[in-house]
């Protein structure tokens, strides 16, 4: 078997956002309800779960593998796994599912996603995202990874100028395809002008960073089945894996170029490598703009644009909605909101959605090729995953 035997048979989404008495436990059944029923799929047809799930002491209960056994007695002995690396715990765990179907040990496995984040004030929240950082975790250091993204925004002003019009409009294209999302957690009209204004309302967080420049902190879940076959029961057409790719970096920063985001560049490269892909053949990129200046560094990581040009795909209008290679028509982490856990699983199916012609208003027209960028920590830990219509 290769990795194009593995399918994406299903999906769900809860929305993303602030929800104050919803429970992990819910939001699991949720998602996965919705994605075993598009996958026209029963319970006991399950052969193996994943759930990437983060939490650092958000939620008092920290051992949710089992939480997808709530949907159905049927589901009871099978095996359950907690998935977690840092912010792409959610990658983590397709990829896991996915190499589970290509060992041959299961046929079908179900994949989850979950963060409960806003039980929890801002700064404890900021703590245990802090955890991630071989640096910073247990100090105090109170913008967290706000903080550290913007010295990446520094180090990028000192080599190649000024860069706060640019994250302006990042975060502009961000709110306004969000708007588009009914799953999205920012449902806000906000344009450059007031992205680049630091008022009351859109205040310093660190360094250049304003708050328009940052992802929320977000509850959410999502999920796939995902499978070697279609069932004739689905409801939705299946969405085939091109090429995946992992790789790790170094967690000391003195061991790291901030610009480089080395593991998401090798990450990348050897997963169009085997997707056997250039980036013309791409119809979209779901990255992850967990802060703007992220966004616009993997602009240049990822090869949209030379070192230092990144703005150029921005003003050339290449990366908009409507444009040549569309990044973020979700809304991204930045609008869509940044759940830990669910954020690669909402990714995939946010891939899967565009490619089977379901995106409804975030539609990118003949959409055919997909590709999903997630990493956890500042580019340690970084997941790609290459998709297509079938």
């Amino acid at each position: 078997m290769n990795v194009n035997d593995a399918l994406v048979v299903g999906y769900g989404h809860t929305k993303f956002g602030k929800l104050s008495g919803t429970s992990s436990e819910q939001l699991v059944v949720d998602a996965a309800s919705q994605a075993i029923a598009r996958a026209g799929v029963e319970p006991n047809d399950i052969d193996a779960i994943y759930v990437g799930n983060f939490n650092s002491g958000m939620q008092p209960f920290s051992s949710p593998s089992s939480l997808p056994l709530q949907l159905s007695g049927d589901l009871r002995g099978v095996p359950a796994t907690r998935v977690e690396n840092a912010c792409a715990s959610g990658s983590a765990a397709v990829h896991q599912g996915v190499l589970t179907l290509l060992s041959g040990i299961a046929r079908t496995v179900l994949v989850v996603g979950v963060e409960k984040m806003t039980d929890v004030t801002g700064a404890a929240a900021g703590a245990a995202l802090l955890g991630a950082d071989y640096d910073t975790a247990g100090t105090a250091a109170p913008a967290g990874f706000a903080g550290l993204f913007a010295n990446v925004a520094v180090e990028y002003e000192q080599r190649y100028g000024p860069v706060g019009d640019t994250l302006a409009e990042i975060a502009a294209k961000s709110h306004q395809n969000a708007l588009r999302n009914p799953l999205a957690h920012l449902h806000k009209n906000y344009d450059r002008a007031f992205c680049a204004t630091v008022s009351e309302a859109n205040p310093i967080v660190a360094g250049p960073l304003r708050r328009t420049d940052c992802s929320p902190v977000s509850d959410g879940a999502a999920a796939l089945v995902l499978s070697t076959q279609r069932s004739a029961d689905a409801s939705v057409p299946p969405v085939r894996f091109r090429g995946i790719a992992h790789a790790n970096d170094f967690l000391p920063s003195a061991k790291r170029d901030p610009l480089e985001f080395y593991g998401s560049q090798q990450a990348w490269h050897r997963a169009m490598q085997m997707a056997e892909a250039t980036l013309d053949d791409l119809s979209v990129i779901e990255l992850h703009d967990c802060f703007t200046i992220a966004e616009l560094n993997l602009y240049e990581v990822l090869g949209l644009a030379p070192r230092g040009r990144g703005r150029e795909v921005l003003h050339d209008g290449t990366v908009a909605r409507d444009g040549k290679l569309p990044v973020n028509p979700s809304g991204g982490l930045k609008s869509k909101g940044h759940p830990v856990g669910a954020t690669g699983v909402s990714q995939h199916v946010l891939a899967a959605m565009q490619l089977t012609g379901a995106a409804g208003h975030m539609q990118v027209d003949g959409a055919s090729l997909a590709a999903v960028h997630n990493m956890g920590g500042l580019a340690i830990a970084n997941y790609v995953s290459i998709l297509e219509s079938v």
